[in-house]
């Protein structure tokens, strides 16, 4: 009875009372009309719980997010359309979309009857100033009926996800020039040099120009063969962001991990953009992306969290099956022996750089909560992590090019600084054939552990 009751405003449980008192005093009283007013009074709050229960399951509700991706600050417009599609209008709508609590109050409105067939639309804004993605709706619908008697709830199931990308900043300057894998620039002037009659051909495959076949090899094979020197580069990257939480340093937004979220955002985008397809590597696995790698790159990046893994070796590992292409490292503090992992995996020509942060620059400042994600400065001497400058000597001595930020660094400043390919500083440019990391690192004055 309960349950029955709460369908009913209290203009409806004043319908229903005055209807019971109504037939009592009219069988008390043997007055016929006063029983019939009475019942009146009874099925008049009835017929509107019918009728609004049936336009409560006749009714659809869209929802479009637009953009469905935003930097943080950036506003995004949602909008609800709910539709009648029953053969009769609706009554008074109060239409609340569910949305998390970070992101404000639920927005409210108060909607006229929809006529049959009809639609309303309503619109509002979401932002945040921190990444993530934000679940949006259920929407709750309270249906009232015409006469003000009855207000029945509805909820919709579906819901829609707004994402919050990491800060993406613009990189001006482009130092990923040069052979980024063993089928660039390189090997495709190698093989233009030798001249049509040393062609290397391969067979033809789907998407290939036709005027790239070579006609001489066709008639020899029996296949439509194409001149393999007018190949597209291989362009691919390797990102790899470091997640340990015990490599930060600094809470929230103003941290060196949220700094090197970003980093890894802007760089992904700046290397996609240039058209590059790629891979993300983080101790939680690798993440592939193609021809959409800033799309796959950026949903990504806009879920990570800070892990209390300690083996940087669990994030590199994927490194060994990897081959070809750019690797581009964003770290915190780096061990000699990570650095040595990392510095065997530049071969063939290969491009490598890396960002390593000064994370002692991000110390929380005092007061902060000991709980939070991100060690002290007096805490980062206890991981047993160096400095960057011994991981760095050893990335520059096998070919790296290397750039360290502080805390009041930007990271377009940071990016500007980096050693262009071909003209390395440091203390040792570049590897030999025959020399290995380690040789290297003790001639740039490191000697391995």
């Amino acid at each position: 009875m309960g349950s029955l009751l709460s369908w009913f405003t209290v203009r409806g449980t004043s319908f229903l009372a005055a209807g019971v008192v109504a037939i009592l005093a009219g069988m008390f009283l043997g007055s016929s009309p006063l029983i019939s007013v009475g019942a009146l009074l009874l099925c008049l709050p009835v017929f509107s719980v019918i009728t609004a229960r049936r336009a409560r399951y006749q009714l659809r509700c869209d929802r479009t997010i637009l953009p469905p991706r935003v930097a943080p600050g950036q506003p995004a417009t949602i909008t609800l359309r709910l539709q009648n599609v029953s053969r009769i209008a609706s009554g008074l709508l109060l239409a609340e979309d569910t949305v998390p609590f970070s992101l404000g109050a639920r927005p409210r409105y108060v909607l006229n009857a929809i006529e049959r067939g009809g639609a309303r639309e309503v619109s509002y804004q979401l932002r945040s100033d921190l990444r993530g993605k934000f679940t949006v709706g259920p929407v709750r619908i309270r249906i009232a009926d015409v006469f003000g008697l009855v207000e029945l709830a509805a909820d919709f199931a579906a819901t829609s996800t707004l994402t919050v990308t990491p800060k993406v900043v613009p990189l001006v300057n482009s130092p990923t020039t040069g052979s980024w894998s063993s089928d660039g620039e390189g090997r495709t002037r190698m093989t233009a040099a030798a001249g049509d009659d040393d062609v290397i051909p391969r067979p033809y495959r789907n998407g290939d120009e036709l005027r790239r076949v070579h006609w001489r090899s066709t008639a020899r094979y029996g296949e439509l063969m194409v001149r393999r020197e007018e190949q597209r580069w291989q362009d691919r990257a390797v990102l790899i962001l470091d997640t340990r939480a015990e490599a930060h340093a600094g809470t929230g937004p103003s941290s060196s991990f949220e700094f090197a979220v970003s980093a890894a955002a802007s760089v992904g985008v700046h290397l996609a953009r240039a058209g590059l397809g790629g891979q993300l590597l983080t101790d939680g696995g690798p993440v592939a992306g193609s021809a959409m790698f800033e799309d796959v790159l950026l949903d990504a990046l806009s879920v990570v969290r800070p892990s209390h893994n300690r083996d940087f070796a669990r994030t590199l590992a994927p490194l060994t099956t990897i081959e070809g292409g750019m690797i581009v490292l964003i770290a915190g503090r780096l061990s000699e022996q990570s650095a040595r992992t990392l510095a065997a995996a530049r071969r063939d020509g290969r491009q490598a750089i890396a960002i390593l942060l000064a994370t002692s620059t991000w110390a929380e400042p005092s007061g902060s909560r000991p709980d939070e994600i991100g060690p002290t400065a007096a805490r980062l001497a206890e991981t047993g992590l160096p400095e960057t400058g011994p991981a760095e000597a050893v990335l520059r001595a096998a070919g790296w090019r290397v750039v360290t930020v502080d805390a009041g660094t930007p990271l377009q400043v940071a990016w500007q600084r980096l050693p262009r390919f071909g003209s390395l500083t440091g203390p040792v440019t570049g590897l030999r054939p025959d020399q290995a990391p380690d040789d290297a690192a003790t001639e740039a004055g490191v000697r391995p552990r």
